[in-house]
């Protein structure tokens, strides 16, 4: 019996799932993985802010009692101070590394070879092995709270020298740094996979200029991935060296610069802010021209803009470093150059706009989303633009401003992006519409909540409350009230999510092939096969220029 004679041995149920490359069920199981993570972070998110919806009258209680004299009090207050450091450290973490970048990445790999026509990845296993990655990635970091002296506290920067404390008796810190070794390794594939799939495997006939724009959008990010990712795997490993080596890269006491770390380190996570929402850039403009009726305004516009994203997210790093003593030349450069960002950002802003001016809109879930995150992306652009003015960076440096305005961006941005990408696409991707009424609940409670969440964190910061503080002056009660509320009302909303999309699978498929008629307007190719697709994706490959989104 020759190889090419062999049976193949199929699976079914778990061993399925556990053994697939097949692009669509990668995709879905990143995004049930994200919606688990999210649920996660979001209860570590809900523990800081319980800790923060009082000034800290029982802190002040204990710490009175240790300065009495009593010995017991005073531990508690060091253990769970600690554990609230623990507890920052680690939400930023999940929710950045399991659960905004690995959620785009989960949407494209379900979505953009159906996009351009493809049947699969380029690389299918390397696909998988990417995903499971992520596994081990997350077991690393929450394993970590169960070690001697507990998870990583440093922040999700891990500046040193917080972050070199305890070494040799702290491994917590050294899994965070393995974790996020794995977390990056899953990154650089998924792009090279995304690269190489855009670049080489779209329908004969698609050029360059006639790619859907959240493949575009995916293809930049990609590049970002790609480039930034080993520069993190770089700084961390400076962090790992020092602590287990005896090493002294950013060891001040040994002739080392932690100010090398920071610029390392935000080498990466400066362009890692546009991996976070880039591929929703893309994914938005399809939502909003299928239900506004038109084809997207200035495609062309669109594409160069996403372009000048990613080139300047690599320039602009040492904005997040104005306080560190730098020659007034490079603030102004760095100052220059994060401002220059805002041209882009606008071109896509009002090109969204121009889309719906005149367009016949229709206010579907997605389109609620769509029309929401435009206006908390605004409402924390410019909140970028205030910490991008050295001036008042400098004033502001590591204030509630900065956890408003980076909120407001993620969350009113990112979060937003994905639940809207996710009641657009997931009648495509399981057959299953979900309840309109139910949907419209979620968005205006996410809508409120984050309004309410992260707005007051601006003014809270501007009236000098530091972040990364459990206890403050009672004069900002209030402020923290209200940001408590509303983070109650974004969890409730993401529970309801969340059920909606489980309790989905209890109907049988009811979605055709085009469930929001948008077929004649956003001529893409996931539009053109049924819901879900078959494994094989299109019978046969879909001729250009039926799917032309620059010109129809």
């Amino acid at each position: 019996m020759t190889a090419a004679t062999l049976p193949i041995k199929r699976y079914t149920g778990v061993m399925d799932w556990l053994t697939t490359v097949d692009h669509k069920k990668i995709g879905l199981m990143y995004i049930w993985l994200v919606l688990v993570m999210a649920i996660v972070g979001g209860a570590l998110a809900g523990a800081i802010r319980v800790q923060l919806a009082t000034p800290g009258a029982v802190w002040e209680a204990v710490q009175a009692a240790s300065l009495a004299g009593q010995g017991a009090p005073a531990s508690l207050f060091s253990e769970n101070r600690e554990l609230y450091n623990q507890m920052v450290t680690m939400h930023a973490s999940v929710m950045i590394f399991f659960v905004l970048i690995p959620g785009f990445v989960g949407f494209a790999n379900y979505i953009v070879p159906l996009l351009i026509g493809a049947r699969d990845m380029a690389f299918p296993k390397m696909n998988a092995f990417g995903f499971w990655l992520l596994v081990p990635s997350a077991v690393l970091m929450f394993a970590s709270f169960f070690v001697q002296g507990g998870a990583a506290s440093s922040g999700w920067t891990a500046y040193p020298p917080l972050s070199l404390q305890g070494a040799g008796q702290n491994p917590g810190q050294d899994m965070w740094v393995l974790g996020v070794h794995l977390a990056g390794m899953s990154s650089i594939l998924a792009a090279i996979n995304f690269i190489v799939t855009i670049a080489n495997m779209r329908a004969p006939g698609m050029g360059w200029d006639k790619i859907p724009l959240f493949a575009w959008a995916t293809f930049f990010t990609s590049i970002i991935q790609l480039l930034a990712t080993p520069v993190l795997a770089a700084a961390v490993t400076m962090v790992l060296l020092d602590r287990n080596f005896g090493t002294s890269f950013t060891k001040a006491s040994s002739g080392g610069d932690p100010v090398l770390y920071q610029h390392v380190f935000w080498t990466y996570s400066h362009p890692a802010v546009y991996i976070m929402i880039l591929p929703g850039f893309g994914a938005i403009s399809h939502i909003i021209a299928a239900f506004s009726g038109k084809r997207v305004f200035g495609y062309l516009g669109m594409v160069l803009a996403v372009g000048c994203i990613t080139f300047l997210g690599f320039l602009v790093w040492a904005h997040h470093m104005f306080s560190v003593g730098m020659p007034t030349y490079l603030q102004a450069w760095f100052m220059y150059a994060s401002l220059a960002i805002a041209v882009p950002t606008g071109i896509k802003v009002f090109s969204w706009l121009a889309t719906m001016w005149g367009g016949n809109i229709r206010f579907t879930v997605p389109m609620l989303f769509a029309i929401g995150f435009i206006s908390m992306f605004v409402f924390g652009g410019i909140g970028g633009l205030v910490l991008a003015m050295v001036p008042s960076d400098i004033q502001l440096h590591d204030t509630y401003f900065v956890v408003g305005h980076f909120h407001l961006a993620m969350v009113g941005g990112s979060v937003m992006l994905l639940m809207a990408m996710c009641y657009y696409w997931w009648p495509k991707m399981t057959g299953r519409t979900l309840d309109a009424r139910t949907g419209t609940w979620v968005f205006w409670l996410m809508l409120v909540g984050v309004i309410l969440a992260f707005m007051p964190m601006h003014l809270t910061g501007i009236l000098g409350m530091a972040r990364r503080v459990p206890v403050y002056y009672g004069d900002f009660k209030i402020l923290n009230h209200v940001s408590t509320l509303g983070y109650a009302l974004t969890f409730v909303s993401s529970l309801i999510f969340v059920a909606q999309l489980a309790l989905s699978y209890r109907r049988k498929p009811d979605a055709g092939a085009d469930p929001w008629g948008v077929n004649g307007v956003q001529q893409t190719f996931e539009w053109a096969t049924s819901s879900p697709p078959p494994v094989y994706n299109f019978e046969t490959v879909p001729p250009i220029p039926v799917a032309d989104p620059a010109r129809h």
